[in-house]
């Protein structure tokens, strides 16, 4: 390992499985200090499985510990005020700082949109919106403390969005809104945060987890080959996380948006304006409408939001 963590204090949320723990044990192999968050509930948010509360947290801290590595967990709701403020604390109580956020907590409850439940639509933005904001929110306001008390910081944040939120996803409409609400929140936070020291980007990636291993079992199989190359393997995505949370060599890079799958590393290019047309007055419904479809003949057509037909 190349060590270009050495130092530095890393939050990860949900890190109890899958992309969370393959994030927390890559950035500990490259010498960083992990606080190890995870609330230990089911896939749909409900209770989980044992060991409950906060013990699948234990378990990867004390993986990293018995590699010769350093973590703590906390098992505290980052979607909660208290939840987020105490693992911020957790971070710099236990180990004297704070480098940087990975924001990766979350659930599904999929449902077509006309069966989408309110309480589901809610459960489901919290912890992914919430969730990232609440801990990003408390995380930046101790890195601009310490930039205000002359302490120069490098500063990482590595959001979690999905290719649901870029392009949506049928039946996942409260995913793809929240996830598309995470690169929002990337966009301002970079830009607010960059006075700070603090850069903010986010990852698509696409990984066998638990949230995607039922729905989408046949692609995220393993391979039934010895030796050969797992491509939906979730600790394919963790080592751009790693580097996005380093510090001199990830300088300069914020405020960008990833796709990251197998062995496939894609910067994505958000909304820009196509084709325009002015007429410099306003416009009659008939006249935009004519417009508009003009305009839409000179435009790239989007891409398919997954599981359309």
């Amino acid at each position: 390992m190349s060590g270009i963590c050495d130092g530095r204090v890393v939050i990860v949320t949900g890190a109890g499985r899958g992309l969370g723990r393959a994030h927390a044990l890559a950035l500990a192999a490259e010498g960083a200090r992990v606080v190890v968050n995870d609330l230990g509930v089911g896939p749909d948010g409900l209770p989980g499985e044992p060991p409950g509360p906060s013990g699948h947290a234990r378990q990867v801290a004390d993986e990293i510990r018995a590699a010769g590595g350093e973590a703590l967990a906390h098992g505290g709701d980052i979607a909660a005020p208290e939840g987020a403020r105490s693992l911020v604390a957790a971070a710099v109580d236990g180990f004297g700082r704070l480098d940087a956020l990975v924001n990766n907590a979350g659930f599904l409850r999929d449902r077509m949109l006309v069966n989408l439940g309110e309480d589901d639509w809610d459960a489901v933005v919290r912890v992914h919106l919430k969730g990232h904001f609440l801990p990003l929110k408390h995380a930046a306001a101790h890195w601009r403390a310490e930039a205000k008390a002359g302490r120069g910081t490098a500063a990482r944040v590595v959001n979690t969005t999905s290719g649901a939120g870029l392009l949506g996803s049928v039946g996942q409409g409260g995913y793809s809104a929240a996830k598309a609400g995470i690169v929002a929140l990337t966009l301002v936070a970079a830009a607010e945060l960059g006075r700070y020291g603090v850069q903010v980007n986010a990852v698509a990636p696409a990984a066998r987890t638990r949230m995607t291993e039922r729905a989408f079992a046949e692609t995220m199989a393993a391979p039934a080959a010895p030796g050969a190359f797992d491509a939906m393997s979730p600790e394919n995505v963790s080592p751009l996380v790693v580097w996005l949370c380093s510090g001199p060599p990830s300088a300069g890079v914020t405020g960008r948006v990833f796709e990251a799958e197998a062995g496939r590393i894609t910067v994505m290019e958000g909304w820009r304006r196509g084709p325009t047309a002015d007429k410099g007055a306003r416009w009659a419904p008939a006249e935009a409408g004519e417009a508009a479809r003009g305009l839409l003949a000179g435009a790239e057509p989007p891409l398919p939001v997954y599981g359309a037909e």
